[in-house]
């Protein structure tokens, strides 16, 4: 999916979809209502991520099983992260029209349909079922930080880190019990990414009864432009790309590259759930050391470097120190994803411009992102060394730090809001 304790606390005490004026509790001021919506939240959460880690430690499986090429492995890898970005900008649309709780329900339909539809229909079930999930995923992680706002207000820090904490835990299960089910039921690659409809179907139910629930109007909508000929506006979505271009490669491809060194199916999946889990303190203990420097650029210094030495532990180092690795790895990508969205915060001078320049940085941010998995398809559709992909995993490591030290600069983006 994020959270930053600076100023603001997080991207998320910025975005607001239904309503300029948040309340610190929902409306009803029920405090049974308060506890299931925030139960909600987190089970909500918990979906954001096991699509997308449910499938690397099977790919291996599901290429054999459907004969896909390297290159179409890749491209089913990238597939849900470009939906990311190609659909996550329509949901404060969606929600305008149907209300964020009402849209987070249909969509968690869509996303418990496109897990099961993944296993269903062959290829095409596969790369369908794949796209609905990402989009749905898109649309909600851009809906959930703008509830948290609105109806824990003064509590939106801590409740964004419990957000976050639901997000990583469920993409480090997926990641962990994937193959253990696949093994159960004789190598069958199809229930286990099924089972991961279940968890979707119980947050549904679990937030039904949100659906009921009212809110005030908003007070007007506001207009932001100019963005895409901001300078600094590009350098914060060029990094949000870069840096997610690499925690994606590690989704879609760890546990692939792993078993290429002689790891089990079970063992890659394994470290892939340690490296995320690690991410789960990373990205709320980097943010509170963040506050104490003038600018970002310290931090986006120290995580990049952590991921780049994880990645290329992973390819190098003997296998009986990968533990090390993997949390050195899931450190470095837990603090520079949180260093990430507290860019948003950062670099706008209100709320709205916030809001527009987070869309603008995930939309086009999630696109260059999907580009990393591809390129790891290629690659290893010709060769399984691993100086391509330790080049690779290098040069975008370097690009992201470069547009980082100007992002990470103590500057506004140069363009304001005004009420339509």
């Amino acid at each position: 999916m994020q959270e930053n304790t600076g100023r603001p606390q997080a991207i998320a005490d910025e975005l607001l979809i239904d309503d300029d004026t948040p309340s610190a509790v929902p409306q009803t001021g029920s405090r049974k209502r308060s506890l299931l919506l925030l139960l909600g939240l987190v089970l909500v959460g918990l979906n954001l991520r096991p699509a997308l880690s449910s499938l690397a430690p099977v790919l291996a499986m599901v290429s054999a099983d459907t004969g896909l090429s390297p290159a179409m492995s890749g491209l089913l890898t990238t597939l849900p992260v470009a939906c990311l970005g190609i659909f996550g900008p329509l949901a404060p649309h969606l929600a305008r029209r149907l209300g964020s709780e009402k849209t987070i329900a249909v969509v968690l339909l869509a996303l418990a349909a496109g897990i099961l539809l993944r296993t269903q229909l062959g290829l095409f079930g596969l790369f369908a079922g794949s796209a609905l999930a990402g989009a749905a995923i898109g649309v909600i992680g851009v809906l959930l930080p703008g509830i948290v706002k609105r109806d824990f207000a003064s509590r939106a820090g801590l409740m964004t880190g419990v957000y976050t904490m639901a997000l990583c835990l469920g993409a480090a299960l997926a990641a962990g019990f994937t193959v253990p089910v696949a093994e159960h039921f004789s190598h069958d690659w199809r229930p286990a990414l099924a089972l991961w409809a279940l968890p979707a179907a119980l947050a549904l139910a679990v937030w039904w009864p949100q659906l009921n629930t009212r809110h005030a109007a908003g007070r007007g909508q506001w207009r932001v432009s100019g963005l895409l000929r901001d300078p600094l506006a590009w350098q914060v979505t060029l990094f949000m790309g870069l840096q997610s271009s690499l925690a994606y490669i590690v989704f879609g491809w760890l546990p692939s590259i792993l078993m290429d060194r002689g790891l089990t199916a079970m063992q890659g999946g394994l470290m892939l759930s340690l490296s995320t889990m690690v991410q789960v303190p990373a990205s709320l203990l980097v943010p509170i050391l963040a506050h104490r420097c003038r600018n970002q650029r310290p931090p986006i210094a120290i995580t990049l470097l952590a991921v780049i030495a994880g990645l290329l532990g992973m390819l190098y180092a003997p296998t009986d120190s990968l533990i090390l690795w993997a949390v050195l790895l899931g450190f470095g990508q837990g603090g520079l994803f949180s260093t990430a969205l507290s860019l948003l915060a950062h670099r706008s001078p209100d709320q709205h411009v916030a809001a527009s320049l987070s869309g603008m940085a995930q939309g086009i941010g999630y696109m260059l992102a999907s580009m990393g998995p591809f390129a790891v398809g290629l690659i290893r559709g010709h060769s399984h060394e691993a100086w391509p992909l330790a080049l690779l995993f290098s040069l975008i490591a370097a690009a992201a730090f470069c547009v980082g030290m100007l992002a990470g600069r103590k500057r506004l983006v140069g363009v304001k809001a005004e009420p339509v």
